[in-house]
């Protein structure tokens, strides 16, 4: 597999930024990758916006999923100022495929749309 282009590379950092623990409980920091137009469809179905995001995340009572392992990360660079991510995660047990868009913005490489599928290996499941 060849190396990733910096863009790549750069949104692969950018998402695992996301995925710790440090930064979910930040807002300065959340604000910092996602993308002021940033919408998300969650693992539920749930229509999710910026400004919801970061509040339900820094929330106090917000739950903890632990931590979030990723696995099959890969990207293709689109276009000059698109990424496009997949990969999947899980969270006490909790299995996702993912999606996601960064867009690169004066500031930098900011997460502009995301998608999460929960999955199970039951391939009975799939019928």
């Amino acid at each position: 597999m060849s190396e990733p282009t910096p863009a790549v590379a750069a949104a692969i950092e950018g998402e695992l930024r996301l995925l710790d623990p440090v930064v979910r409980a930040s807002a300065d920091l959340l604000a910092g990758l996602l993308h002021p137009e940033f919408r998300e469809i969650g693992t539920s179905g749930r229509l999710w916006d910026r400004d919801t995001v970061i509040a339900s995340l820094i929330s106090h009572d917000a739950p903890r999923p632990g931590p979030l392992t990723a696995s099959r990360m890969r990207g293709v660079q689109l276009c000059s100022d698109l990424v496009h991510l997949t990969f999947d995660t899980e969270a006490k047990g909790l299995r996702s495929h993912r999606s996601s868009l960064w867009r690169l913005t004066e500031p930098g490489w900011r997460l502009y749309f995301h998608q999460a599928t929960p999955f199970s290996d039951d391939a009975s499941a799939e019928i």
